[in-house]
């Protein structure tokens, strides 16, 4: 049935030279762990995706229970925890999953810098890798106030008073993360709104340009 399935939709779209160009690909033997055992350090970008995956789906379940308001933000999490099925795992692994992408994209960050695959013609994708970096960081900080609890609450006005210290645009962006004269209500549908919406918006347009410009250029060599 899903042979027929599938050769129906072959037919029509004409979908096996599609994935067979990315099956067929052929990985270079200097980042086949099969043939070299330091090829795994090209495995952190790899790992990062794996996670990045594993946060969006994690993400996509607790939407269905939090509620983005100050009333409810915290009743809605220990509800997710306490009383849904798996509900406590899942957070556990959206909560962790947050901290581990960004120490695989870090190392990833390392190898890039230290192979020195960030050099000519591969600059482009490397301002989109610090683009990645930062945004990956954004999620984490707008992620971390959701749960609406104190360590949250506090750690979000430290977080502010740091970004007011920037020259020049410090209390503008403090205004922005912020919403309002204090942290409150239209804080937490900010960062909602950006950790939910703008910034996964951001990171798959950004994830998007970074396979592309890997599969044109290829993956870099050792030095």
């Amino acid at each position: 049935m899903l042979k027929a399935a599938y050769e129906w939709l072959d037919k029509r779209l004409d979908i096996t030279p599609m994935w067979r160009d990315i099956a067929d690909h052929e990985v270079p033997e200097h980042v086949n762990p099969a043939h070299h055992f330091s090829a795994f350090i090209y495995c952190f970008g790899g790992l990062t995706f794996f996670i990045v995956v594993i946060q969006i789906l994690s993400g996509m379940f607790l939407t269905m229970y939090y509620v983005p308001d100050i009333e409810n933000a915290w009743k809605s999490v220990d509800y997710l925890q306490n009383e849904i099925a798996f509900g406590q795992i899942v957070r556990g692994m959206h909560h962790w999953g947050a901290s581990v992408s960004i120490v695989m994209l870090f190392l990833h960050t390392l190898r890039v810098f230290f192979t020195g695959s960030y050099k000519h013609p591969r600059e482009f994708n490397w301002v989109i890798g610090m683009l990645l970096f930062f945004t990956m960081l954004g999620l984490g900080f707008t992620g971390y106030l959701l749960p609406w609890d104190n360590k949250a609450y506090f750690a979000t006005k430290v977080g502010i008073e740091i970004a007011a210290s920037v020259p020049v645009i410090g209390s503008a962006l403090a205004t922005f993360l912020q919403g309002g004269e204090v942290v409150g209500a239209q804080t937490l549908a900010r960062f909602f709104a950006l950790h939910v919406f703008f910034l996964p918006a951001a990171l798959l347009g950004l994830m998007g340009a970074h396979f592309f410009l890997i599969r044109k250029q290829g993956i870099s060599g050792p030095l």
